[in-house]
């Protein structure tokens, strides 16, 4: 079983910045490819960036290119979303997931991910 714990989350200007974490516990988490989803308000769950097991594939929603930064440390189990240039509509809750397949693919595709965090919020005034 893994659990995940996302941290980091807070109310932040449009045009600020900020960086999420998720910390990992149990599983092989040096194996999983990782991601980010968020939630706003009345809307369905969307994909955000995720990582491949070793950090060298990435996957990004369009609409956060070139401002969301997604890595991750396999030494300390952890995964990270650096987020700049934010936007209201940045303004979500937004969840930390590991896929649990030894080195699976870094999809978009919700329904691969196995863990889930509870979620972090994020709230970007205009």
């Amino acid at each position: 079983q893994v659990q995940l714990v996302e941290s980091g989350g807070g109310l932040v200007q449009a045009g600020g910045s900020l960086r999420l974490s998720c910390a990992a516990s149990g599983g092989i988490f040096r194996t999983y490819a990782m991601a980010w989803f968020r939630q706003a308000p009345g809307k369905e769950r969307e994909f955000v960036a995720a990582i491949n097991w070793s950090g060298g594939i990435t996957n990004y929603a369009d609409f956060v290119k070139g401002r969301f930064t997604i890595s991750r440390d396999n030494a300390k189990n952890m995964v990270y979303l650096q987020m700049n240039s934010l936007k209201a509509e940045d303004t979500a809750v937004y969840y930390c997931a590991a896929n649990g397949a030894p080195y699976s693919n870094p999809t978009t595709n919700a329904r691969a991910y196995a863990y889930w965090g509870q979620g972090t919020q994020i709230t970007v005034s205009s």
